[in-house]
């Protein structure tokens, strides 16, 4: 089943500002969460739907490159295919808690800890956003390709699990916030009193501090190490576009959630194509002979090398043109084509006996020009050899 169109999730329109966007994403989050609709699956699909939409259109590099590519070019492999992807529910409180206040739907509904759905409370600090580089070649472009690649950054560590603490018995409730996560404060003013929520500065929410930390990581949950991350790649990606990852960049603090892993998409130069959009370039030069006389030859494509006829009389500047052998749309069934220009090769040094063979040959009335009367000019076989 193709993914909804991310602005029609929400209500807004393409042009809608991130004030309007986070607006929308409150009252869709609200409509579908998960206290309101006890066990609806359906709700549930939406609710993470809803946060997927926000994810992208409430950061400016994403809602670019999804403007501009579609689901494909913030895809990656990040989805799984399916409205909410890999994004749990942990992730969601956890990432965009923030644009509902500090108590989340907590007032809403009765809870008020700094708790996100079921009483869970915020773990660690959300972990950094990663850019890395990928040269593909035109044959990965064309077919799409599975990327293994290096990628040194923080990830969690394993003998704490993340916690940051030395053991079990390292961990106790804030002091400050008696483990709520939150710090009440209530003031006097000419309307009476007014109570104000805040997260707890101690513990960060977290309701609860180390009192011995992990001797590997030093008490932050992570250490610093190189990971191995696969990329799936779709076919008929350009450069510059960015695809990206969602929870494969740095890992958060003390179990905080992971940050993206952003792809910039570099192209390697071809030895002999050249790339215009969804299209694909390739200069012929032919020997005056082989104009002359026709021949079958053989050319160069980003699957493998294609035989192709040349009439008899094949003029300099000729583009022919190989349907369906270009690149794919990244975001729809449409394909280039190769285009092949000929240009007849002249001979700049010749023989004694050549030079008088042509001398001959050019008082002929063949070797006059006569160039075919409403033929297309060299600036219209440019303007069609890019459409």
């Amino acid at each position: 089943m193709s993914k909804r169109d991310y602005y029609e999730i929400l209500g807004v329109a393409k042009g809608a500002s991130a004030d309007e966007i986070k607006k929308a994403y409150r009252k869709v989050a609200m409509q579908f969460h998960p206290d309101r609709n006890p066990g609806d699956k359906a709700a549930e699909e939406k609710f993470k739907e809803a946060a997927e939409a926000y994810e992208v259109l409430s950061d400016a590099d994403k809602k670019a490159q999804y403007d501009r590519y579609g689901h494909a070019g913030v895809s990656g492999n990040a989805r799984g295919g399916h409205p909410g992807g890999n994004m749990n529910m942990d992730d969601i409180f956890s990432q965009f808690g923030d644009i509902f206040g500090d108590d989340m739907f907590g007032s809403f509904f009765g809870g008020g800890n700094a708790r996100g759905r079921g009483g869970q409370r915020a773990r660690g600090t959300r972990g950094s956003n990663l850019r890395v580089k990928l040269k593909l070649s035109y044959e990965e472009i064309a077919k799409g390709v599975t990327k293994n690649i290096k990628v040194k950054k923080y990830v969690g560590c394993t003998a704490c699990n993340g916690s940051g603490a030395k053991d079990k018995g390292s961990v106790q409730a804030c002091s400050t916030c008696g483990g709520s996560g939150q710090v009440r404060k209530v003031q006097n003013t000419f309307l009476g009193q007014m109570q104000t929520v805040t997260t707890c500065p101690t513990c960060n929410g977290e309701g609860s501090t180390i009192t011995a930390k992990c001797p590997n990581c030093k008490g932050e949950g992570r250490v610093y190490a190189e990971e191995t991350v696969s990329i799936d790649i779709p076919a008929g990606v350009q450069e510059g576009m960015q695809l990206s990852i969602s929870g494969r960049g740095n890992a958060g603090e003390r179990g905080g959630s992971a940050g993206d892993l952003i792809v910039l998409i570099e192209e390697e130069p071809h030895k002999e194509l050249h790339r215009e959009g969804l299209n694909v370039a390739y200069e012929l030069y032919l020997s005056f002979t082989d104009a002359v006389f026709g021949t079958q030859i053989e050319v160069p494509t980003i699957d493998g090398r294609a035989k192709i006829k040349i009439p008899a009389g094949t003029q300099s500047g000729k583009i022919f043109r190989l349907k369906g052998k270009g690149f794919p749309s990244v975001n729809s069934y449409q394909k280039g084509d190769q285009l092949i220009q000929v240009n007849v090769w002249t001979p700049q040094h010749v023989s004694a006996e050549e030079k008088a063979a042509l001398e001959k040959m050019s008082h002929s009335s063949n070797f006059k020009p006569h160039p075919e009367k409403g033929g297309k000019n060299f600036f219209d076989k440019i303007k069609e050899m890019f459409s």
